[in-house]
C-alpha cells in the first residue's frame, strides 16, 4: 500500500513539472521577440531552445504508461528552467504586448 502511494506521487509529481514546462513554453511563444531584449533579458530564441529542452525532457521522465521513464533527475533540471523563467523572464516580459511596447500603470496608454 505505501509502495503504491509512493508510486502516484511520484507520478504526480512529474506531471505537474511537465505541465509547468508546458505552461512555461506556452508563454514564452505567446510573447514578441522585441520584448526580450526591451527587458534586459536573453533572447526569445535562447529561451525557446531552454524550455523546448526542457519540455522533452519532462515528458521522458514521466513513468510510464504515460511517459518513457528515464532521465528523471534531469527531468527535475528542466524544472528549473522553467521556474527561472516563469520568476525572472516572464515578470520582465510581460509589460510587453505583440501590438505595442510597455503599457503604463494602469494598464492603458
Amino acid at each position: 500500500m505505501v509502495a503504491t502511494l509512493q508510486v502516484y506521487l511520484y507520478l504526480i509529481f512529474f506531471l505537474v513539472i511537465f505541465a509547468l514546462c508546458v505552461w512555461a513554453l506556452v508563454d514564452l511563444l505567446r510573447r514578441p521577440p522585441a520584448a526580450f531584449p526591451s527587458a534586459g533579458k536573453r533572447t526569445k530564441s535562447f529561451w525557446g531552445a531552454i524550455l523546448g529542452v526542457a519540455t522533452a525532457v519532462s515528458f521522458m521522465s514521466i513513468p510510464p504508461p504515460i511517459g518513457l521513464g528515464f532521465l528523471s533527475f534531469l527531468g527535475l533540471l528542466s524544472a528549473v528552467g522553467a521556474i527561472v523563467y516563469l520568476v525572472d523572464v516572464r515578470p520582465a516580459v510581460a509589460p510587453y504586448n505583440r501590438r505595442r511596447g510597455p503599457r503604463g500603470p494602469s494598464g492603458g496608454w
